[in-house]
């Protein structure tokens, strides 16, 4: 039973008065207004679920003393005697209250007390008249007061952005937003014994680097005093990862958070966290059937189903998954020949007949990428690994020894989205510095994403690096597709937003 259903940062002036007001009396009065000494005994969960089934008896044996603490999300007052809901962070409980049971001075507390209250409660065990499990409480007292009402409609707020901007309210109100967070952090804790199962040693890289590299990306800069030199928050953690190949790691993964200065979509958010994991003596393909263990691991212990709803598809994690050549993605889902996809002349004539802009001076491995990403990417609603990279926008994979025009990579598509990007990883250093210095090139031309030459990467190479195969995998987008999520702002805790004004 909410006491306002407008967006708090509207709250009325003379609600929030009203609260302060009573702050205030109990203040006069003497009361300890934050103490910081209940010590709850039980969560609403653990009550529940050990007494929701308990017999009569069971419940009259029950302690007497039971100590629980969390938000008044509910009050119903009754003269003499009420109830509230009390909100914690595993649940909710029902909570009644009588002047006989705990003295004229606790009512009289509880009758000032407002939904939003945080409040410690003691007392046992009974059944309503309706058969719910309540707390007959015997003590009461405030632990902090909300000066502020909580929203009654705040999920269907128009301005979504609001929930965003407030997401401590968003997490009081609204039990299924508290899910996603808390799924989300099962995940995580999922990933981890998925890789430490299978020997992977995790480890943390620098997130603040001298130069830029591992992804095609525009960086965040900043200035270090003391040493007076521009650094760089990571757009990926690779060649420090395989830094550690050369260092005799084998097998290595970090779940990190990486930052991309570009825009900001329902897919795109500047911060974000990924694993990313490189294996020793492995291949790219390798890592298509790890990748396949470890979704349908995930999906077995998150959702409890291979089958996953995600927006309007029903998606099928079984395997084995699709795989398609982007050239054959065009083909399958652009209605393209394959004259269309086989030179930049085809590729051209197919995007202006596609009416997808390209750039003149686009290569032929640039204008396929580009091109599949316009007419095929959506499309990918099911599992489907793509391959067949283009040398060119892959500057660090190993080349194809059948073809050395693209490279052995793989993109993971699901629900229409890039999930996971994976390479058998090129350990020829003069390969790799030939490499750097076409990308040099290209940032001398104006692409600000390619990446910079770094020698100390090359000079590890040339200690040697073992023949491996490494991957990284968006863990935001993992979430929005286990938890049916429209939108990587509903996974992510406090996702960057426009400044209000």
């Amino acid at each position: 039973m909410a006491e306002n259903d407008s967006n708090p940062s509207e709250t009325s002036v003379e609600q929030v008065e009203v609260r302060k007001q009573k702050l205030a009396k109990l203040k006069a009065a003497g009361a300890v207004l934050y103490p910081n000494d209940f010590k709850p005994t039980h969560t609403a969960s653990e009550i529940i679920d050990k007494f929701t089934s308990a017999s009569d008896e069971e419940l009259a044996g029950a302690p007497k003393n039971l100590r629980i603490a969390g938000r008044i999300m509910a009050l119903r007052r009754m003269g003499k005697a009420s109830f509230f809901h009390l909100q914690d962070r595993r649940g909710r409980l029902q909570i009644y209250i009588q002047q006989n049971s705990v003295g004229e001075e606790v009512y009289g507390l509880f009758r000032t007390l407002d939904v939003g209250d945080i409040v410690g409660v003691s007392g046992h065990l009974f059944r309503t008249r309706t058969k719910e499990l309540t707390l007959d409480a015997r003590s009461l007292r405030l632990l902090a007061k909300c000066l502020r009402p909580l929203p009654e409609k705040w999920h269907g707020l128009a301005d979504v952005e609001a929930r965003y901007r407030q997401r401590y309210v968003d997490l009081m109100v609204n039990p299924e937003v508290r899910q996603v967070f808390e799924k989300r952090s099962r995940i995580i804790g999922l990933l981890r014994r998925f890789f430490e199962a299978r020997d992977f040693l995790e480890v943390e890289t620098p997130m603040m680097q001298p130069i830029p590299g591992g992804a095609a990306a525009r960086p965040f800069i900043t200035h270090h005093n003391a040493l007076d030199m521009e650094l760089y928050l990571r757009v990926a953690p690779e060649l420090f990862l395989k830094r550690l190949l050369v260092g005799s790691f084998e097998r290595v993964f970090e779940l990190n958070r990486n930052f991309r200065n570009e825009g900001i979509s329902v897919r795109h958010n500047p911060e974000f966290t990924m694993v990313e994991f490189y294996q020793a003596y492995a291949t790219f393909e390798d890592l298509m059937q790890l990748t396949e263990e470890l979704f349908v691991t995930l999906a077995q212990e998150v959702v409890g189903s291979l089958q996953l709803t995600y927006g309007d598809h029903v998606i099928d994690l079984a395997t084995p998954w699709r795989r398609l050549t982007l050239a054959e993605a065009i083909m399958a889902h652009g209605g393209a020949e394959k004259d269309n996809v086989a030179t930049l002349d085809g590729l051209q004539r197919l995007a202006e007949k596609k009416e997808v802009h390209l750039d003149l001076s686009a290569s032929y491995g640039h204008a396929l990428v580009e091109v599949f990403e316009a007419v095929a990417e959506a499309q990918l609603i099911q599992p489907t690994f793509i391959t067949g990279y283009p040398i060119e926008v892959s500057p660090l994979a190993r080349k194809n020894d059948a073809n050395p025009a693209m490279v052995d990579r793989f993109e993971l598509y699901i629900g229409g989205r890039e999930l996971a990007n994976a390479f058998s990883e090129l350990n020829d250093p003069a390969d790799q510095r030939e490499r750097f210095l076409e990308q040099m090139a290209a940032r001398e031309s104006g692409d600000d994403t390619a990446n910079p030459i770094d020698d100390d990467y090359v000079r590890a190479l040339e200690y040697g690096m073992p023949p491996a195969a490494g991957e990284g995998i968006g863990i935001d987008r993992l979430v929005m597709l286990l938890t049916n999520s429209a939108s990587i702002r509903d996974v992510i805790l406090f996702p960057l937003l426009r400044p209000q004004r």
